[in-house]
């Protein structure tokens, strides 16, 4: 079974940083296309993805600022986010499409 626990997540000023990381269970973070996504109030959006081979991809509005990378020893994906804005503030969401296995999210606000 496919387990994804998402952590990291909190209240940071604008213009700040924080790290999420996503842990997986029951399969590889190497072996799989994965994505981070974040709902506001919203729909859910895809906010960077990283393919088997490395290859990544950002939405427009976070281009720059965002960066996703896999640990393939601790089988983490994680997303560092910097140049914070309050519209980044949503819960944020790994996921793996394959299995359509998705974790639990993890808050993130950005407010003064």
């Amino acid at each position: 079974q496919v387990q994804l626990v998402e952590s990291g997540g909190g209240l940071v000023q604008p213009g700040g940083s924080l790290r999420l990381s996503c842990a997986a269970s029951g399969t590889s973070v190497s072996g799989n296309y994965m994505g981070w996504y974040r709902q506001g109030p919203g729909k859910r959006e895809l906010v960077a993805s990283i393919g088997t081979g490395g290859l990544t991809n950002y939405a427009d509005s976070v281009k720059g600022r965002f960066t996703i990378s896999r640990d393939n020893a601790k089988n983490t994906v994680n997303l560092q986010m910097t140049s914070l804005k309050p519209e980044d503030t949503a819960v944020y969401y790994c996921s793996i499409p394959r299995y359509n296995s998705w974790g639990q999210g993890t808050q993130v606000t950005v407010s003064s």
